[in-house]
């Protein structure tokens, strides 16, 4: 399923570290692999379109997975 969602960028300690952010509604995702290193910057408000990946699973599980296809950094 291809979702648009507008958040914060967050650097979650779990593990090795792993990425979400958190939409203006409190929803957490998981940001799937492979994202580019412009998107990985705490704190950054951002609007992100993707696929959300039911068919993984992470050490974090801090919300769905959310395979990241464009991104826009907002004011």
């Amino acid at each position: 399923m291809n979702i648009s969602v507008e958040g914060k960028i967050e650097r979650k300690g779990f593990g090795t570290g792993t990425w979400a952010i958190i939409s203006d509604n409190g929803q957490s995702y998981e940001i799937y692999q492979g994202a580019p290193n412009a998107l990985l910057k705490s704190g950054q408000k951002v609007k992100v379109t993707g696929k959300v990946r039911n068919d993984i699973m992470t050490m974090a599980m801090i919300g769905p997975v959310l395979e990241v296809q464009t991104f826009e950094v907002l004011d």
